[in-house]
């Protein structure tokens, strides 16, 4: 395999700077922007230049540090001020993936860690915890793809949607992390990816990131995966998320809750890959997990150089979707396999009581 691909890291800080890539470039160009102030972090996730649940959450991290770091004062408590100023700011750009909750709370934990230090000190053990939330995730995707190979067999056709791959994560991804550990191994998975409408993460990133890294891909058109099922070619269906209520509901990508429909009827397991830090035991099922409402441009305008729906026609362009938990066989995570009931599973993963 091209090792290059696994090294490609959607953020990155040096030098006191954060630096993203923008991944709507992608698969044409990349290239990666300097984010130095709170304005720059918002418009980067809420533009999705970065995405995916754990990337979010390790840009929130970076993004609070960079926001707070210039501010002078020498009073904690004007400091501890202006950084609730920036949490709430940053929580504002996307409401439904809760690794940016998570990464946000995280950041306060720390401050108030070590609120009895210089505001200098506190500074510097935030750009500490940043990091440390990233170098972890890299750990965390790898135990979950390791998790996961456990249940896929050499010569599996995998079906996945959306981008749940290295450039969602520090490393290797959730859904894709097994894949990659498996190709390694001589697995010789036959992956087939959904292009996934609107925004096409399916096409641009995860084609171009297993097909760069020499994996045996396949690009499908959404409303393909049913015929594809029917055929016998898919053995089981991998893909990420954004949320995990406590009932095991799970919001991802708007589609993939007609890929667990389809995959009940032909009888497909369908495998969601969830870091316990997007696991929300606060949220009891998918009905009060809060779904973000996009523009309708991505519909029929951002990827064409002409329009491809008449102008001004009424959209609606929900970002995810809900899968009810009755259609997913088992969640994996990187402390084990939960499989129903996911109530109880679920809060034991979370307490640290390994489900395999």
């Amino acid at each position: 395999m091209n090792n290059k691909v696994l090294d490609i890291s959607p953020v990155t800080f040096e030098n006191d700077q954060m630096q993203i890539l923008d991944q709507t470039l992608l698969p044409n160009e990349m290239k990666y922007l300097t984010i130095d102030t709170k304005e720059a972090a918002f418009e980067a996730i809420h533009k999705l230049r970065v995405r995916g649940a754990p990337a979010i959450g390790i840009a929130a991290a970076y993004g609070t540090y960079i926001s707070i770091r210039d501010f002078n004062t020498n009073e904690f408590d004007c400091f501890f001020e202006e950084f609730q100023k920036v949490k709430k700011y940053l929580a504002s750009s996307r409401p439904t993936a809760v690794n940016l909750f998570w990464a946000l709370e995280r950041m306060e934990a720390c401050i108030l860690k070590v609120k009895n230090s210089s505001i200098q000190e506190i500074k510097k053990a935030m750009l500490t915890e940043a990091h440390l939330i990233k170098a972890e995730d890299e750990l965390v995707c790898k135990s979950i793809g390791e998790n996961a190979l456990t249940l896929l067999k050499p010569g599996m056709g995998i079906l996945t949607h959306c981008n749940a791959g290295t450039i969602a994560t520090s490393k290797y991804g959730t859904a894709l992390s097994a894949i990659y550990l498996g190709y390694e191994r001589g697995y010789n998975f036959k992956v087939f990816a959904d292009e996934t409408r609107p925004l096409l993460q399916g096409a641009r990133l995860t084609a171009w990131e297993l097909h760069t890294a020499g994996i045996d891909v396949t690009l499908i058109c959404d409303n393909m995966a049913a015929s594809v099922m029917k055929s016998g070619l898919i053995n089981a269906i991998v893909v990420g998320c954004d949320r995990v209520a406590k009932n095991g509901d799970t919001a991802n990508k708007i589609g993939t809750l007609g890929l667990g429909i389809l995959a009940k009827e032909y009888n497909i397991p369908l495998y969601v890959h969830a870091p316990i830090s997007t696991i929300d035991l606060e949220t009891k099922n998918g009905e009060d997990i809060e779904i973000e409402l996009r523009s309708g441009e991505e519909i029929y305008k951002m990827w064409f150089k002409e329009n491809m729906a008449p102008e001004g026609v009424a959209t609606f362009n929900p970002a995810f979707d809900v899968t009810d938990h009755k259609f997913i066989t088992a969640i994996i995570t990187e402390n084990g396999i939960c499989y129903p009931p996911y109530e109880k599973t679920l809060t034991e993963i979370v307490k640290g009581k390994s489900n395999e």
